[in-house]
This record gives C-alpha cells, sequence and structure tokens, in this order.
C-alpha cells in the first residue's frame, strides 16, 4: 500500500483530488506484473466486484501518465506503474521479448541530448519515448545448453 500511499500524496500535492477511481487504477497497477491496457484493468476491476467505465479509466491513466505516476509501454500498448519516481531524466523500458520482462530505467544525460538535438531541428520536445526490444538474461540462460 505504500506505492500507493506516495502516488497518491503526489497527485494530491500537485491539486489533483484524491478519488475512488484514482485508487483504483493505481492499486491495479501497483498489484499486476506485467503491463494492463485499460480494458484489462476494467476486467481486473470487475473480477474483484468492482466496476469503471473504460473512458474513467482512460482519463486516470492519462493523468497518472502526465505527472509520471505511470507509464505506456509502446511496444505491449500497455501501462505499468513507474517504478522510478520522479528524477534522473526521461524515463526508458528494456522489455524482453520472450517472458515480456521490463526494466525501466531513465537517463538523464540522454534526456538532455535529446533535447539539444530537438532545439537543433527548432523543436521544444515535450516527451521522449525510447524502448529496446531483445531477450533478457534469464531467457538467454534459459536457452543455452
Amino acid at each position: 500500500m505504500s506505492q500507493i500511499h506516495g502516488a497518491l500524496q503526489v497527485l494530491h500535492s500537485r491539486g489533483y483530488r484524491v478519488t475512488e477511481p484514482r485508487k483504483r487504477v493505481l492499486k491495479v497497477l501497483t498489484e499486476v506484473q506485467s503491463p494492463v491496457s485499460p480494458y484489462d484493468i476494467q476486467e481486473i476491476l470487475h473480477r474483484k466486484g468492482e466496476y469503471l467505465n473504460h473512458v474513467t479509466i482512460y482519463r486516470v491513466l492519462e493523468l497518472l501518465c502526465s505527472l509520471n505516476l505511470a507509464h505506456k509501454v509502446l511496444l505491449v500498448g500497455g501501462f505499468v506503474k513507474c517504478t522510478l519516481g520522479e528524477g534522473g531524466g526521461c524515463h526508458r523500458f528494456v522489455v524482453c521479448r520472450q517472458c515480456g520482462a521490463i526494466r525501466e530505467y531513465a537517463d538523464k544525460a540522454l534526456c538532455e541530448e535529446e533535447n539539444a538535438i530537438a532545439q537543433e531541428f527548432g523543436f521544444r520536445a515535450e516527451q521522449h519515448f525510447s524502448e529496446f526490444s531483445g531477450i533478457c538474461s534469464e531467457c538467454m540462460a534459459s536457452a543455452m545448453f
């Protein structure tokens, strides 16, 4: 529950209300082991006897992503709870295409370099997306004889 509590504190400190739908979505993101879609979240809640419509779930996820409390993993099309907090630059993912393991990392220098590249083209970067797909060390080890 401490992961949820920290996220709720961020919501409150940024001037957002701590609502039941926000708590429910955060709880699901904290409990799951892999990225989930809004419809997955709706189904998980339904199995618990709770209901949120998918539009509400989308809106909650959009807010959580804007506050860096959750991220959309583009390679798998689902959402995960942020594991790094607010520091460290732009958040990125390494995704195992075999077992689906996901590791989140941040690199402030990379983020600054990408901002500089955007400026060279006359842009102001607002978001950065970068994901690596490959095989994790555990899957590589299990494939070796």
